[in-house]
């Protein structure tokens, strides 16, 4: 599993470890990993001997990194040159040892130039780093202009400059990178919002910070955790051990929901689904080897209920909900259940057993405010105030419970249409029903929801039907991942 932590327990962290470290040396670790991290990338289309590396360099530490692993590049014979936010404020070290590589220097002049940006292989942000506030300001705003609009592969070194490293807003002129170098742990702000849209593929260079990071604010489930987690059963397991999960979803007028929320339920890896609803005849037909009944009443004893998804907002929706988190088993609510409960939220105040919500913005908006640009801050107190587990759909999913917050990286922009998120409850439901902690729960929802997406846009643009077929293979490629890693 990986994790991510504040710029807070980050600075506290290179504190303590720089107390037991020689002066200067965690900079070279991170100069080096750099360096190391730029030179395969060159090496990707070419090699590093003879190719045009242009840094932009800003004040501080984070502008040293990006000096000293530039003179360990010229030394590879590749041409390096800088532009400098302010030439006085450059770290002395750095500018000292990059100029004695054989570095360039631009001058003012040179600063003017968008062609020189065209001109380069490879562009290395280092203007402002994690410490950075706000957006960027001249001449670093035209930089960040003049290579998107040179379309150069660029490569931030922490953070996009530009983007809060706590939150991935930004607010203003940022940098768009292709690939960010980050030190020592992750940070929330590559991972969320628009910082993870800025962000592009993110690699972690180890600099010893592990020892002193407490806490992690942030989880992020990899392939052998969602394998691990999603085994197949044992010998002994039947129907009922590996759990029974309820649906009561969809209605005369959106009869896909029910079909899409249930076949995602039965894909899951529970031994039953049982579904309860308006939709009953269209579930019957699509999906035999579900327990279907027209009436919640009979639906029959089950380990967790999906409830929500196509329901309506009439009376009958009203009804279903309040039966549903009635029970003593944990509910996930969706879709038109949240917009009921915003109604009704006398509902989730009763509840003693656990409940997850999957709202998108609008949805979230509608019981807990405006989502704003901390994603992760915003989806973490809904869920302290309301005592719910809160999954936060969007660019990267947020999940947040009572002491743990975990963010989804699978996916693809192409879940944004009809439907999907149905599958997402029903596929959740299901992992809820096996007896998955909740917040962990919808984490693996997540997870495995997004590799299903990926899967089904390889192809082109997917429906929801093709994100659902497409959950098996999901599934056998994350069992699949995790054997080739053994």
């Amino acid at each position: 599993m990986q994790a991510a932590w504040p710029v807070s327990a980050v600075r506290r962290a290179e504190a303590a470890l720089m107390a037991t470290l020689p002066g200067g040396a965690l900079m070279e670790r991170a100069a080096a990993g750099l360096a190391t991290a730029l030179a395969r990338d060159l090496g990707r289309s070419g090699g590093t001997y003879g190719r045009s590396v242009l840094l932009l360099v800003g004040p501080g530490n984070n502008g040293g990194d990006v000096l000293f692993a530039g003179a360990r590049l010229a030394d590879r014979g590749a041409r390096v040159s800088a532009l400098l936010t302010d030439r006085g404020r450059a770290h002395p070290s750095g500018l000292a040892a990059f100029r004695a590589a054989g570095g360039l220097v631009l001058t003012s002049r040179a600063m003017r130039g968008p062609d020189l940006f065209a001109s380069a292989d490879l562009v290395v942000d280092g203007l402002l780093g994690i410490g950075g506030v706000g957006g960027l300001r001249p001449p670093a705003d035209s930089w960040a202009e003049w290579a998107a609009r040179a379309g150069v592969r660029v490569v931030a070194v922490d953070v996009p400059s530009g983007v809060d490293a706590d939150t991935g807003a930004v607010d203003g002129a940022a940098v768009r990178a292709d690939v960010t170098v980050t030190f020592g742990a992750l940070k929330p702000g590559l991972l969320v919002g628009d910082g993870a849209e800025r962000s592009g593929e993110v690699r972690l260079v180890d600099i010893g910070l592990g020892p002193h990071l407490n806490g992690p604010v942030i989880q992020v489930l990899e392939v052998e955790d969602v394998a691990r987690a999603l085994a197949s059963p044992g010998p002994r397991d039947d129907k009922y051990t590996r759990g029974v999960v309820g649906v009561a979803a969809g209605s005369a007028q959106y009869t896909g929901a029910a079909v899409m929320c249930t076949g995602a339920a039965l894909h899951g890896g529970a031994g039953m689904v049982r579904y309860a609803g308006a939709a009953a005849d269209a579930v019957r037909a699509r999906w035999p080897e579900a327990v279907v009944t027209d009436r919640l009443e009979d639906a029959g004893r089950v380990q967790a209920w999906v409830v929500g998804p196509g329901l309506g907002t009439g009376p009958d929706a009203v009804r279903a909900l309040k039966h549903v988190l009635g029970s003593d088993v944990p509910v996930l609510v969706d879709a038109d259940g949240i917009t009921v409960l915003a109604q009704h939220r006398e509902l989730l105040e009763r509840r003693r057993a656990p409940t997850v919500l999957t709202p998108h913005d609008r949805e979230f908006e509608r019981i807990f405010g405006p989502v704003g640009p901390d994603r992760v801050g915003a989806t973490a107190r809904a869920a302290r105030a309301s005592g719910a587990v809160v999954l936060l759909k969007g660019n990267a999913t947020v999940v947040a419970g009572a002491s743990s917050v975990f963010v989804n990286r699978t996916g693809t922009p192409w879940l944004a249409t009809a439907g999907t998120g149905d599958v997402l409850s029903g596929l959740t439901g299901s992992i809820l029903a096996r007896g998955a902690a909740p917040e962990r729960a919808a984490a693996l929802g997540a997870f495995v929801h997004g590799v299903a997406g990926q899967r089904a846009a390889s192809d082109g643009p997917p429906s929801a039907g093709d994100v659902l077929a497409a959950l098996r293979p999901a599934l056998e490629t994350i069992a699949e991942g995790r054997r080739r890693r053994r």
